[in-house]
């Protein structure tokens, strides 16, 4: 047997739970302290975490986490009472705070108003033991419920109710939660509830200066929105005025909205904070008449006795009466007297809302209509007709004025219009004259708009062996539309911006001109602008074309037939002519122009294999490569099943290995040209196409350009086509749907 157990259990106890301590001071604080050191069983310091060895609260599946992490700023409260057997007549209340990091306790005895008792914490937060004979343990969270009695260093406290975050935790750590029990009341309470309520203090005066009001309402203030209308007086006008009622002392304060440039004083007063009197005086008052108290006599040493020194009259004698607004008197759709000024309350805030709804009980709110009267009628002013000397806004100028001034321009659409940078603001479109002299037939126009001012410009340039000077055609100025009267009273209607487009006639001042094309700056104008230009919106015209779904299959064949070497891509000519005869007309110059916009290859896009191979024949000849049997070679011995195929990323990595002289994007091209539907490359083929000595192609030659076919020559240099190739497989993609449109197919050599 070991020497502990030869010891009593008396011992056993004293040694487990008596420990030597001292008073001492920790944190200023003089508390218990224990001789033995902490942390090596002595009592533990305050701060100091203690993990217990077993927890009743609730863990997570293998969570390790203390208890004091878990719960940390988590409380239980509960509200108790004192046993009537420990008090002699009242009846206490208390909150029982339960921490659950610690299992500390807290008793805090909420402070009643003119209780006469000294309230607030009745227990500090500590570790409380049960009652004997258990005091060798601590109260946790299973000692407490609704219903039960808990007894704290002899003091028998009765719970009579939890808040509900403590209600669903006890709920859930199994804890059967009892009902609220109804508390007693405490007579002293009640009786001095009924004194204060049923008696009136008898006083000859009420103190003047009474805080409560001021305490009470203190930065609380009604706001009503106000009109006085004096629009009947000589310069008079409508005021809008805002009305501010402080109530913590019932004066008014009214300040005037002023608009912009409305000619007034900057000063937005209208009346200084005050009482505002009812009916304004007659005359003015004499000292004296208004006061609230009235000094009849004074007796007694006034130096001596200051306070004994005066005798005010009761039943203020003499005093005038003087009615002032009230909260009770404003209210909305109310004229107010301010100071003979009739003001109208037509609306206020919320807050303003929300007090009278709780104070007088007032549900309608409704704002009171204040408009204007309406002007009378203008009497329509008439000029006369234009009487051709001069501009027409000139001789308008005249008529309005007697001292004429000169007509003034939209500077703000000149200053946003005007060309700065990169952009011209320069709406520029190619045209030809429509006439039927054969001599003018060949002329060729360029016709500028400028969006700054909305003038027209019209510029011929040089053409040579043509006989015809360039020179400028129309000076830039505005251009009338035609068919309008000359001698009116109204200013004409002049060209806009809108009027012109790719495929109009143009009347410009007696001459018309066909519009061919424009420029990249004017396309890309009309389709960011497409809601100013409908023959511009590409979404109205893949629309128009979702109507031709019955030519479909018809038009599917051409392309098909047109493109012979299967690229799914074609010149702008080509495209041109089959989109324009199967559409039959219902295209415009401008909508076709918007599609081959959208729908043009990249500047790199290179249609045909055989250009590819001649430009990998002309990088190679220049480097002298020439092991291509070695590379047929390599992939024959990686070719083990003897498919003579090989995926492409093999051949890609094999060629990179070789080192051939070959850019990425090239390389990039001729596989893709060469790889079958299963990313695999027919190696010999490959690389016997790419054998400059064997297989040569012809060298290549400088591409032409391209002219429209709606004129064959343009001022003798390459016409400005949108684009020299279309993918039309993509268009016929986004018309007509996906699975309606042909598969991609690879060329082959």
């Amino acid at each position: 047997m070991s020497p502990s157990e030869h010891k009593k259990p008396s011992q056993v106890v004293k040694e487990k739970f008596h420990k030597s301590q001292h008073w001492g001071f920790c944190n200023n604080v003089r508390m218990l302290v224990s001789d033995e050191k902490p942390g090596i069983g002595g009592a533990p310091l305050p701060g100091q975490k203690i993990k217990p060895k077993y927890s009743i609260y609730p863990k997570g599946d293998g969570s390790d986490v203390p208890s004091w992490v878990a719960f940390d700023k988590q409380v239980l409260s509960f509200d108790a009472y004192l046993d009537r057997s420990q008090t002699k007549y009242r009846i206490r209340y208390y909150k029982i705070y339960f921490y659950l990091e610690d299992d500390t306790i807290q008793v805090n005895e909420p402070e009643v108003k003119n209780s006469g008792l000294l309230q607030g914490t009745f227990l500090r937060r500590h570790r409380i033991t049960l009652p004997p004979p258990d005091d060798d343990q601590f109260y946790t969270v299973y000692h407490f419920n609704v219903g039960t009695e808990v007894v704290f260093y002899g003091w028998k406290f009765k719970i009579y109710d939890c808040d509900a975050f403590t209600r669903n935790f006890l709920r859930k750590i199994g804890v059967k939660v009892n009902p609220p029990v109804q508390r007693p009341e405490d007579p002293y309470v009640k009786i001095r509830r009924e004194a204060v309520e049923h008696v009136e203090p008898l006083r000859p005066y009420k103190s003047l200066n009474t805080p409560k009001q001021f305490y009470q309402y203190h930065g609380k203030i009604l706001r009503f929105f106000c009109l006085w209308d004096d629009s009947v007086s000589m310069f008079g006008d409508r005021r809008e005025l805002i009305l501010h009622y402080f109530l913590c002392d019932d004066t008014i304060e009214i300040k005037e909205l002023l608009p912009p440039n409305s000619g007034r004083d900057a000063v937005n007063v209208f009346l200084r904070r005050s009482k505002l009197p009812k009916n304004c005086p007659p005359r003015v008052y004499q000292p004296g008449q208004v006061t609230d108290r009235a000094v009849p006599n004074s007796y007694g040493d006034f130096i001596k006795n200051q306070a004994g020194s005066y005798l005010f009259d009761r039943y203020k004698l003499g005093k005038i009466d003087q009615e002032f607004y009230k909260d009770s008197d404003l209210s909305l759709g109310v004229t107010i007297n301010v100071w003979g000024r009739k003001v109208l309350l037509y609306d206020c805030d919320e807050f303003t809302k929300s007090y009278y709804k709780s104070k007088y009980g007032i549900e309608n709110f409704t704002s009171v209509s204040c408009k204007r009267p309406s002007p009378p009628p203008k009497i329509e002013r008439k000029f006369p007709p234009y009487n051709g000397f001069g501009s027409e806004e000139d001789s308008l100028r005249n008529c309005i004025d007697l001292r004429p001034t000169p007509h003034r321009r939209n500077f703000k659409k000149f200053m946003e219009k005007d060309s700065y940078g990169s952009k011209s603001n320069i709406l520029r479109f190619f045209a030809k004259l429509v006439t039927d002299k054969s001599v003018d037939l060949d002329r060729r126009f360029v016709v500028s708009y400028y969006l700054s001012d909305d003038t027209i410009s019209v510029f011929e340039p040089i053409q040579r062996n043509s006989g015809i000077a360039g020179r400028m055609f129309l000076k830039r100025s505005h251009v009338k539309k035609p068919g309008q009267e000359v001698f009116k009273s109204e200013l004409s209607e002049y060209i806009k911006a809108e009027d012109l487009y790719i495929g109009v006639t143009v009347n410009v001042n007696g001459y018309l001109f066909h519009l061919l094309n424009a420029d990249e700056y004017t396309l890309n104008y009309m389709e960011q602008n497409a809601d100013k230009y409908p023959f511009s919106n590409l979404r109205l015209i893949l629309q128009k074309l979702k109507q031709e779904e019955g030519k479909f299959r018809e038009l599917k064949q051409v392309f098909k037939a047109a493109d012979c070497k299967h690229t799914n891509m074609m010149d702008y000519n080509t495209f041109r002519d089959i989109l324009m005869s199967l559409t039959v007309g219902n295209l415009t110059e401008q909508e076709f122009v918007t599609i081959a916009c959208h729908y043009r290859a990249p500047e790199g896009t290179c249609p045909d294999t055989n250009l590819l191979i001649a430009l990998a024949h002309e990088k190679l000849k220049k480097n002298m490569f020439e092991d291509f049997d070695t590379l047929i070679y390599s992939c024959v011995y990686k070719d083990r099943q003897k498919k003579n195929v090989l995926p492409t990323k093999d051949i890609k990595r094999l060629c990179k290995s070789f080192r051939l002289p070959l850019s990425d994007d090239l390389l990039e091209s001729l596989l893709s040209r060469f790889e079958d539907s299963e990313k695999q490359i027919d190696y010999k083929s490959f690389f016997s196409a790419l054998n400059w000595r064997k297989n040569p192609v012809p060298e290549l030659q400088p591409a032409s350009y391209l002219k429209e076919r709606c004129e064959d020559v343009w001022l003798g240099m390459p016409s400005p086509i949108p684009a020299k190739y279309i993918d039309y497989w993509t268009f016929l993609k986004d018309v007509f749907g996906l699975e309606k449109t042909m598969p991609v197919s690879v060329s082959s050599l």
